[in-house]
């Protein structure tokens, strides 16, 4: 049964199993965004920046695909296209 949990929890979210996702902690959230610890709860508070998961009661971390997606977001975003 708690297997079943799991995978319904996963597939509620849409994760792609097949993605092997990696959940990052806070420090390494900091070095790949750049980002100070303020700034990534404040972007969670506001739903700017991707929300933490729980790994335990003391612990969380955040699912590698959204942290890239919110990068690549980023980037997109202070490089618009102009028509020729």
């Amino acid at each position: 049964m708690k297997k079943a949990f799991i995978m319904a929890a996963i597939n509620t979210h849409q994760i792609d199993l097949n993605a092997q996702a990696r959940i990052l902690r806070r420090k390494a959230v900091e070095d790949r965004t750049g980002l100070p610890r303020s700034s990534i709860y404040a972007g969670m508070a506001d739903g700017s920046f991707p929300k933490q998961i729980s790994l335990t009661a003391k612990s969380v971390g955040w699912l590698e695909p959204e942290v890239d997606a919110w990068i690549a977001a980023r980037v997109a975003a202070s490089r618009p296209t102009t028509a020729k």
